[in-house]
């Protein structure tokens, strides 16, 4: 079905894997066209989560610059709209979205991961900005980085173009965990597990007003949040998790 993905359903977990290792995956139209798709697919699926992996030695080169020389104003827009897209739909699906970082995830490879609900990265992971040293600023992968690690530090990252390793990303925020490289299938999977436990309808609610509320004045942010609370105490799922709590035992959720 696709040309430039391999997506496989293993229970709750959809995993859609770059699989453009000789083009170090990255983002043409193409494949963005695909990595759009198959979220959407996966979004409307009853799976709880997702994990956006990369085949071959790089996580995400970023944008595929073949494809971008070769674009006027005009295309080169449409390309950075279809890319904005992606990471918008990452954000907006019920399911939780992990990525699975190995090796370098520069440019829009950054922005891929800094767009995922959580992250975890091998030790060999390094993480750039790098349009700061060289002909093209990297606008577009700077805007949900920047969320991720807070002003000085994306301006470090930003204006150097230099890579930081996982460590680093850690430490920044820009990841969730990074554990050796033998062991992140299994790190990825233990965290997936623990962030979809519970109602499902509930947790789907609770990503679409995380974000909504995400970098809002306080005041704007507290009303979105209580009327959002307000209607989810209606939920089976949360009338579920109320009972089973007050008549001490395990609940049994309802979706």
């Amino acid at each position: 079905m696709y040309q430039h993905l391999l997506v496989k359903r293993d229970g709750d977990t959809v995993t859609i894997t770059m699989n453009r290792a000789a083009r170090r995956n990255s983002l043409s139209a193409d494949h963005l066209a695909e990595l759009l798709a198959a979220f959407r697919e996966a979004g409307t699926s009853d799976a709880t989560g997702v994990v956006l992996a990369g085949a071959g030695p790089v996580f995400s080169a970023g944008h595929d610059f073949a494809d971008v020389a070769a674009r006027d104003l005009t295309g080169v827009r449409e390309l950075l709209t279809l890319c904005t897209d992606v990471m918008k739909t990452m954000e907006s699906i019920p399911q939780v979205v992990v990525a699975r970082v190995h090796g370098l995830a520069t440019a829009a490879g950054c922005q891929l991961v800094a767009s995922c609900d959580l992250a975890v990265a091998a030790e060999s992971a390094g993480f750039a900005l790098p349009g700061g040293k060289g002909g093209w600023f990297c606008h577009t992968p700077a805007v949900p980085v920047a969320r991720s690690i807070g002003r000085k530090r994306l301006m470090e990252l930003a204006l150097t173009g230099d890579v930081i390793d996982a460590a680093t990303a850690l430490d920044w925020g820009l990841v969730n965990r990074v554990v050796p490289d033998e062991q992140l299938d299994d790190a990825v999977a233990e965290l997936l597990a623990r962030a979809t436990r519970g109602s499902r309808a509930s947790k789907s609610m609770g990503k679409v007003t995380l974000y909504a509320q995400l970098d809002r004045p306080e005041a704007d942010a507290y009303a979105i949040a209580l009327e959002v609370m307000a209607a989810a105490s209606q939920l089976p799922g949360a009338r579920e998790g109320m009972a089973a709590f007050l008549e001490k035992r395990k609940p049994a959720w309802p979706d």
